[in-house]
């Protein structure tokens, strides 16, 4: 058992010197996006719009339900922010503590292999979206943290497994750089359905990008018994004006355990 299991005081006070770090690191040591503007600037870069209430395993809807009332609070903080050239955009500094203060309700988290309840859950479908449409960008993804386990089978699967983030406040961020001369603006919010959100720019961008995966399996250990899930996430570069491939670049392999022991349409391969 980890100490901090078996003393969880340990694990309160690693976590609060995280947050110490972090705060120091926000002050100090970066250039942070904190710019709003309302109008839409003139050039998409990237959009992409996720459900909101899926089929996830045996979880309480309610958990679904009040995860839309934190995403509503959340994208209000978000959409509209400017980042200009040599800035970094950090989801939580811009977010800021999500307390039941704020408006904030119990939502679902997930926490070291296991489905748990808190304020605030349910946040990590929103650095879902970001994330997807930073890859789609010319924006320098420079901090993203994946998710541990794979907890639920696909329900309603539409982007490659294992192209999620996961956050938690605020030292498990997600973070992105702008290395252009362009400012870049986030534009989400919800809607009735969907949590849907943007990318644009004040000019036009040169390249396209597409991501893609590859050698998407599902493995079993035959010591352990363990199903583990795996990938290899690519993304493709283009050339806007001609259409030509500029670059095929490798940017992740997934290797993660599944917390669910039924995997329907994809045959399981027995590995050492």
């Amino acid at each position: 058992m980890k100490l901090g299991q078996q003393f969880p005081f340990l694990r309160t006070i690693s976590i609060w010197r995280f947050r110490l770090l972090r705060w120091l690191r926000w002050i100090f040591g970066q250039d942070l996006a904190i710019s709003h503007h309302t109008t839409p600037l003139p050039f998409l870069v990237a959009s992409h719009e996720s459900v909101l209430l899926r089929k996830l395993g045996n979880s309480d809807q309610r958990l679904q339900q009040n995860k839309i009332i934190n995403l509503k609070l959340a994208t209000a903080k978000i959409s509209g922010i400017l980042i200009k050239p040599g800035e970094t955009f950090s989801f939580w500094r811009t977010v800021g503590w999500a307390s039941k203060k704020k408006g904030f309700v119990t939502g679902m988290l997930l926490s070291n292999g296991k489905v748990t309840e808190g304020i605030g859950g349910g946040l990590c479908q929103s650095a879902n979206l970001l994330y997807w449409m930073a890859l789609h960008s010319p924006l320098v993804v420079t901090e993203r943290h994946r998710h541990s386990y794979d907890i639920f089978p696909d329900s309603g699967r539409v982007l490659p497994f294992g192209t999620g983030a996961a956050v938690y406040y605020n030292y498990v961020d997600l973070q992105f750089f702008n290395p252009t001369k362009l400012t870049f603006q986030i534009l989400i919010g919800v809607d009735a359905t969907h949590l849907h959100g943007e990318i644009r720019s004040s000019a036009l961008t040169p390249i396209s990008y597409k991501i893609h995966e590859v050698d998407h399996r599902f493995t079993r250990s035959k010591k352990t018994g363990q199903i583990f899930r795996e990938n290899a996430i690519y993304r493709k570069s283009f050339n806007k004006r001609t259409g030509q491939l500029i670059s095929n670049k490798l940017l992740y392999k997934n290797h993660c355990e599944t917390l669910y022991t039924s995997v329907v349409g994809t045959p399981i391969v027995e590995v050492r």
